[in-house]
C-alpha cells in the first residue's frame, strides 16, 4: 500500500485550491472489507458491475448521506436512474426521516427503511465526509445483514469508522469538508459516467 498524505489546507489562491483537488484525486485509495488495497479502476468496475447486475435483476441501488452528502446522494440517484435506467432510492423524505428518528432513533433513519426494501444483490452507496456518521455506518451494517453490496465514500481520518466497513471502500485523505465533498462528487460523477458512456 502506498503512504497516504493528508491534504489539510488548500490556500486562498485558486491555483492552490485546484492543485490540492488534483493531488487528492491522485491519492484515492480503494479497499475491500478486509482493508486490501486494489487498483482504482478495478474498484470502479466492481461497483459498476454490481449496479448493472442489480438493473438486470430488477434490483435497486440505495444512496445515503447527511447534509451535502445527502444532496450528493439525491443527485447521483437521479443521474443513475435517468441515465442508466437503474432503479434507485434515497431516504431523504422529511416525513420518513422524522418519523423514524422520533419513533426508533436518529441513528436508524437509513437502516430502518433499508430493512423494509433491500433485497439480496441490491447495492448501498454510503457517503460521509468524516466517515463517522452513526446513521450511515448503521446503514452499511444493515446492508450486510440483508446480503446487499455496500460501497462507501469517506475522507478525513484514515481510521474513520466507514473506511473499511463496506464491501468496497473509496477513501480520500481530505481534511476539510470542502475538499472532501468536492472530491466525493468527482468520484460519484466518474461512476455515473462509467454507467452512461457517450455514444
Amino acid at each position: 500500500m502506498h503512504e497516504v498524505t493528508t491534504i489539510k489546507r488548500s490556500g486562498t489562491r485558486w491555483e492552490d485550491y485546484s492543485q490540492s483537488f488534483a493531488s487528492l484525486l491522485g491519492s484515492l485509495v480503494v479497499t475491500d472489507r478486509q482493508g486490501n488495497e486494489m487498483r482504482r479502476d478495478a474498484g470502479f468496475r466492481i461497483w459498476s458491475d454490481w449496479t448493472l447486475r442489480a438493473k438486470l435483476e430488477r434490483g435497486c441501488v440505495y444512496f445515503v448521506g447527511n447534509g451535502a452528502s445527502a444532496a450528493m446522494a439525491c443527485h447521483t440517484a437521479t443521474d443513475v436512474a435517468k441515465g442508466a435506467r437503474v432503479r434507485t432510492q434515497v431516504f431523504t423524505d422529511a416525513a420518513l426521516m422524522t418519523a423514524v428518528a422520533n419513533d426508533v432513533a436518529y441513528e436508524e433513519v437509513f437502516a430502518e427503511p433499508l430493512s423494509w426494501s433491500m433485497n439480496s444483490g441490491d447495492v448501498l452507496v454510503a457517503i460521509s465526509s468524516s466517515g463517522n456518521s452513526a446513521n450511515v455506518t448503521r446503514a452499511v451494517d444493515r446492508a450486510r445483514e440483508l446480503n446487499g453490496h455496500s460501497v462507501t465514500l469517506s475522507a478525513m481520518n484514515p481510521t474513520n469508522s466507514l473506511r473499511n466497513l463496506g464491501d468496497l471502500n473509496f477513501y480520500l485523505p481530505a481534511m476539510t469538508y470542502g475538499l472532501a465533498e468536492t472530491t466525493h462528487a468527482a468520484i460519484l460523477h466518474h461512476f455515473v459516467d462509467r454507467l452512461t458512456p457517450l455514444d
